[in-house]
This record gives structure tokens, C-alpha cells and sequence, in this order.
């Protein structure tokens, strides 16, 4: 499907970037533009892959003009840009709207008018039940994106999002912390050993867009399934992993805005979501506001199911989370002794 189009990633320079180019630069894929507004990260990119399919656009998301200018021309679009550092969001949680929120609605009216065939929206397991600013924000992102895709059809632009978990040894994530915490000779800081968290790779955060890109319809969100594991259980793993088994651990309680335990789907969702073995599949609402006629058609109401949450999913013990850390590449970096790629 990607053969001979050309690929926009807003938020390009981040983690989800870099594995989307490993992913396609060697691809028949005719072009591959990187949006985002970190100069030195573009540099640092051009520089690494030295491809002549890979093209720069310096901007920012809070402006519709500069995403117009790299949307033209675009078959299709993956909306990676966000604010998601949880502390700093609650510390500003004007910048997460003016980001998450109101950046999303430009780069959808963006794809829109630019004629761009798909656009894949990336959401977070903090936008269901949020309790914090990031997690607030990327749950109205997706009320955007639905209502977006609303008086759309395949004809014209295909708008769909994708939800998932932690994922593992992206920039800014906990794994890149505790790695250089245990290389520096300092105790590994962690916030409630009991605390839980979905565990996906990078590879799988592309697999799960890719899988929206082919099958989703307009206002669909996908969710893969995925293991969760205790900080505890990662924290052992990893030392582990590095040969550090002896390594101190000091708990210094939960931060701003974070939760015991992250969930993929609400209860109200799951009762109507589409189970597609891997994944998924959360519908749209496509109901309008004249609701007295669905009644009269023998609509019921929305039945109630369990959610599925970073605590009921199946959960991974430490050889088995050491197992999962030793296929990341970010992990078999350190071990080699190379600086690892998504930190660049």
C-alpha cells in the first residue's frame, strides 16, 4: 500500500519516528517527510540515514500553516506529535491542549484539505479514565479525531487513531532513566514497586498503526493487547539483564498525575468493541443527536463489561519480562556498548 506514496510523521524526530524509518526507508516507498520542530533532531536524522527519500519540514503542529505547506502532496499521514511527559503536562496543562488537543485539529483540517487519503491519530492508555493533564487532553484528542471523521468517507479522507500502553525505551520513558541510573553507580529510583504498566516495543506501537492504516474506517480506534508488568518486575529484570543484580532500588512514591495502574479500554468500550485476536477494534458512536428516533428503532442501551487494565491483563514475571528487554534494540545497544538509536 506505502509503495511509490509519500508518508508524513508529524512528531517525526521522536522514538515512533526513528522505527517508522527503520521500518520503510528500505521500502519501495516513494517518500517519507519528517515534521517536527527540533532542528537538531532533523539534523541528527539526515545525518544518520543519509536518504534521499527522506525529506525535513521544520514546524510546529500549533501552526496550521506550516502543517498545510508539508501536507501537500502527502498520500498519508501518521500523527505522532504530543506532549506526553505526564509531570511537566500537569506543571502546564495549557501547552498539553494547545499541543494534544488543538495541534490534532490542525493537523486533521490540514489532511483534509490537502486531500491526504489516510491519517492515523496516536493515543495513549491515559486517555481512558484520565486523571491527570496529559491523560485529559489526549482523551479530547480523540473526541477530535471521531468527531473529525464524522461527514467523511473513504472517498475522501479516512481519519482512525490508535491507543496503546507504555512503550519500552522510547525517549523519555522510564527504561532510558533506570539504564542510565544503574550505569552511573546510582540506586534506581522507582515510584510504587506495585504499580503496573502496559509493556509494548517500538516495533509493536508500528505494527498497531500499520494494522489501523489497513483496516481502519473512519472514527475507528485500535487497541493491541499487551502484557503488563509490576516496576518491581521491571526494575529486576533489567538489572538483570545489565548483570547488576545486587544494584540498589529506593522508592520515592508516585508523581504528579500518575496512577497505580493504566487502562486500554473503558468499561463502556469493551462491552461494544470488536475482539480481532491481536487488537481491538473500538467503533464510533455513529448515532446523531436526534435520539428519540433509536428508540423507537429498538436501540438498547450500552451494556456493561470489565475494563481492560495494565492489572487484569496477563502479567509478566521477571524472566520473562528479562526476556522481553533483551530483544529491544535499545537494550542490546547498551550491552554492546553503542549509543542507542531512539535517544538520539
Amino acid at each position: 500500500m506505502f509503495d511509490d506514496k509519500c508518508l508524513l510523521i508529524t512528531g517525526g524526530t521522536g522514538s515512533f519516528g526513528n522505527a517508522v524509518l527503520r521500518r520503510f526507508l528500505s521500502s519501495a516507498i516513494r517518500e517519507i517527510r519528517i515534521f517536527s520542530r527540533d532542528e537538531k533532531k532533523q539534523d541528527d536524522l539526515r545525518k544518520l540515514y543519509n536518504s534521499d527519500k527522506l525529506k525535513f519540514y521544520l514546524g510546529d503542529v500549533r501552526d496550521y500553516t506550516s502543517l498545510l505547506g508539508a501536507m501537500r502532496g502527502v498520500d498519508f499521514v501518521f500523527h505522532a506529535a504530543a506532549l506526553k511527559q505526564v509531570p511537566s503536562c500537569e506543571f502546564h496543562p495549557m501547552e498539553a491542549v494547545k499541543t494534544n488537543v488543538v495541534g490534532t485539529e490542525n493537523a486533521l483540517e490540514a489532511a483534509i484539505v490537502s486531500k491526504v487519503k489516510r491519517i492515523i491519530c496516536l493515543s495513549t492508555d491515559k486517555a481512558v479514565y484520565p486523571i491527570n493533564a496529559m491523560g485529559i487532553s489526549k482523551a479530547l484528542m480523540e473526541k477530535v479525531m471521531v468527531a473529525k471523521s464524522r461527514n467523511l468517507d473513504a472517498r475522501s479522507t479516512v481519519i482512525c487513531g490508535t491507543r496503546y500502553g507504555n512503550v519500552m525505551a522510547s525517549r523519555g520513558s522510564v527504561i532510558p532513566l533506570f539504564v542510565n541510573q544503574i550505569i552511573a553507580g546510582n540506586p534506581v529510583t522507582i515510584t510504587d514497586p506495585a504499580m503496573t504498566r502496559f509493556m509494548m516495543s517500538l516495533s509493536d506501537a508500528v505494527d498497531l498503526v500499520l494494522y489501523a492504516f489497513q483496516h481502519g474506517n473512519n472514527g475507528d480506534i485500535f487497541v493491541q493487547k499487551a502484557p503488563a508488568a509490576t516496576i518491581e518486575v521491571l526494575v529486576k529484570a533489567l538489572v538483570e539483564v545489565l548483570g547488576r543484580q545486587d544494584h540498589p532500588i529506593r522508592v520515592i512514591g508516585t508523581r504528579h498525575g500518575e496512577k497505580l495502574y493504566e487502562t486500554l479500554l473503558s468499561r463502556e468500550e469493551r462491552a461494544c468493541a470488536q475482539d480481532l485476536g491481536l487488537y481491538f477494534r473500538i467503533p464510533p458512536d455513529l448515532r446523531d443527536l436526534n435520539y428519540t428516533k433509536y428508540v423507537e428503532e429498538g436501540e438498547t442501551q450500552i451494556s456493561i463489561s470489565d475494563d481492560y487494565n495494565s492489572h487484569n491483563t496477563q502479567r509478566l514475571d521477571i524472566p520473562e519480562m528479562a526476556e522481553l528487554l533483551g530483544r529491544l534494540d535499545y537494550i542490546r545497544s547498551i550491552l554492546a556498548g553503542r549509543k542507542p538509536i531512539n535517544e538520539g
